[in-house]
């Protein structure tokens, strides 16, 4: 067991690693020195104190969407509704800032609960659809992903709504692009961590996901938990996407927030379901974002190397884990630590 999971903590650096390998070989068939565009990667995305403001912000949303993912599935239930409660999350939020006429730090309170709730309250829906009626909840979340939200606030004939007022938007840390959204999701991502695993809700919330059946047989009550999780989960990534409108987006537009939902889901699967490891790896593919824009303009290598990247850590990480759960490969890695141990 102890050796499982030693592996299985290695699977994501191993990927990375042999995802960064690959990387190298493309540039290198493209004609460009691999160190000098990875080193213009790491400049561009931690370079200067401006590119690590950015770095963060473009981080943030990610790391929202990550732990509304971490949170559903240690519960066993399969939200993938993120995307959808992110942006009912910034509908609500941009209604009430622009609609209602008053700014401050209330305003801001105000704003970021209204869309928690209402992400909380969107997510609430296939999960009560999954415990009162049976259906997959996987389908219908990620039905609920797709909605209109520009044509009654639309800005006249510009197709995006009014931006919130500047009473209500985020402060700069340190007048970088970051803002206190940053802050507010990691702790988040600490409060996540100190619920699932220092208190007795947050054990019984991972048996539940651990062993369903088993849960139920001790008298768990694994529907309550079906939709806490749900309730949430919504909750954070409806949090997310309020913070985001109120620090850096400002207005909704066609197309905002598009994939939000599925790279939560990357990060979560990629960090083992684990909040504080989902927000370093957050932090890592915002980081291969940005720095690719630097790399590109350096060595000329497309930033479209640095999506590959980020699609072969996923498809190794997804393969590596599924790997080290196999009968076989147990077995497998139980014989040889066993003669490692002979040996000594």
């Amino acid at each position: 067991m102890k050796n499982t999971k030693m592996i299985s903590l290695l699977v994501p650096i191993i990927s990375v690693i042999l995802a960064f390998l690959i990387g190298c070989i493309i540039m290198a068939a493209l004609s460009a020195n691999p160190a000098v565009a990875l080193q213009a990667l790491w400049k561009g995305a931690f370079g200067s104190v401006r590119n690590i403001g950015t770095t963060l912000s473009r981080s943030t949303p990610l790391i929202f969407t990550g732990l509304c993912a971490c949170f559903a599935y240690k519960c066993g239930v399969f939200n993938l509704g993120g995307e959808g409660q992110f942006i009912m999350g910034s509908v609500v939020c941009t209604v009430i800032a622009t609609q209602c006429g008053f700014t401050g730090l209330p305003a801001i309170i105000i704003c970021l609960i209204a869309g928690a709730v209402a992400g909380g309250l969107w997510a609430m829906i296939p999960g009560v659809l999954k415990v009162y009626r049976g259906q997959n909840e996987m389908i219908i979340s990620i039905m609920m992903n797709y909605i209109l939200f520009t044509n009654w606030l639309r800005d006249g004939s510009v197709p995006q709504t009014i931006a919130v007022p500047d009473g209500t938007r985020l402060t700069r840390l340190f007048g970088l692009r970051a803002t206190s959204a940053f802050i507010i999701a990691i702790a988040v991502g600490l409060i996540v961590y100190y619920f699932l695993f220092n208190t007795s809700k947050g054990f019984q919330l991972r048996a539940v996901g651990f062993n369903m059946t088993a849960a139920k047989f001790n008298g768990f009550a694994v529907e309550k938990y079906f939709l806490f999780s749900f309730l949430i989960s919504g909750m954070i990534a409806g949090l997310g996407g309020s913070a985001e409108i109120l620090g850096t987006q400002f207005f909704l537009i066609n197309g905002y927030a598009a994939g939000y939902g599925f790279d939560g889901v990357s990060m979560a699967l990629i960090g083992q379901l684990h909040p504080i490891a989902t927000m370093l790896v957050a932090i890592f593919f915002a980081a291969l974002r940005v720095g690719s824009t630097t790399m590109q303009a350096a060595t000329g290598v497309p930033t479209s190397v640095s999506d590959i990247i980020q699609a072969l850590v996923i498809v190794f990480t997804v393969a590596g884990l599924a790997l080290v759960k196999l009968p076989e490969f147990k077995a497998f890695t139980d014989r040889v630590f066993a003669k490692k141990k002979e040996v000594a």
